[in-house]
């Protein structure tokens, strides 16, 4: 007797057709096999562009939102004109550039430099603008020179100067600050200039920071 289709060869008697199933399965598979994607594209499933996609095919996934319990970045992390971290503590090792990047705290993590099994942590200083600032110490002159890049990087009416007198009450003062370029002090009572300064100001070359926004 001839077996039919479906019947295994060892049984002596007649088996039942059972058809393949003619409906599609459009159900999301786990992935994580295949070729690795080198280049900055959404992620999905499949290996077709869209005019190549099958009409009858289903429709590929992407990922537009994402949940990840650990995220470890080996190289860029990116460059968005804006990288939000909402509601999270993120530690970054590398690079990450962004146009601009927020989140509810700042903190730099590093190795302790000189306590084995320990870590360092500290939080960012924070305020109401883009600031930039140059600190350093003036001795036996009147000039403190500003970066030659200021010029174009801030608003030389946004500078302010501190200046921390060393050893002797030197009665300091701003006598100028000349073109965004440089800051002079003078001695009130005449004595010797010898101080810490630090110099403030507030970055021209993006808009203005908006403190408080809606929500």
């Amino acid at each position: 007797m001839t077996n039919t289709p479906g019947q295994p060869e060892d049984f002596e008697f007649p088996g039942e057709f059972v058809p393949s199933p003619r409906s599609k399965d459009c159900d999301k598979h786990a992935g994580g096999w295949g070729k690795p994607m080198t280049d900055f594209e959404y992620i999905w499933y499949g290996n077709k562009s869209e005019d190549d996609y099958p009409d009858d095919a289903c429709d590929p996934y992407y990922h537009k939102s994402a949940q990840i319990d650990n995220l470890q970045v080996n190289a860029t992390c990116g460059k968005a004109s804006v990288t939000n971290f909402v509601g999270a503590t993120v530690t970054i090792s590398g690079l990450c550039a962004a146009g601009s990047f927020s989140s509810q705290s700042k903190l730099f993590d590093i190795p302790h430099p000189s306590k084995k099994d320990k870590r360092l942590r500290h939080g960012c200083l924070e305020g109401p603008e883009l600031g930039v600032y140059v600190r350093g110490h003036l001795k036996d002159t009147n000039v403190i020179e500003l970066p030659d890049y200021w010029s174009d990087l801030v608003d030389p009416e946004s500078i302010t100067v501190s200046l921390t007198q060393i050893g002797s009450s030197q009665d300091l003062i701003v006598d100028s600050i000349d073109w965004g370029r440089q800051v002079k002090v003078r001695s009130g009572n005449g004595t010797n200039i010898n101080c810490y300064y630090i110099v403030n100001a507030m970055r021209k070359d993006i808009p203005v920071l908006e403190v408080e926004v809606d929500a």
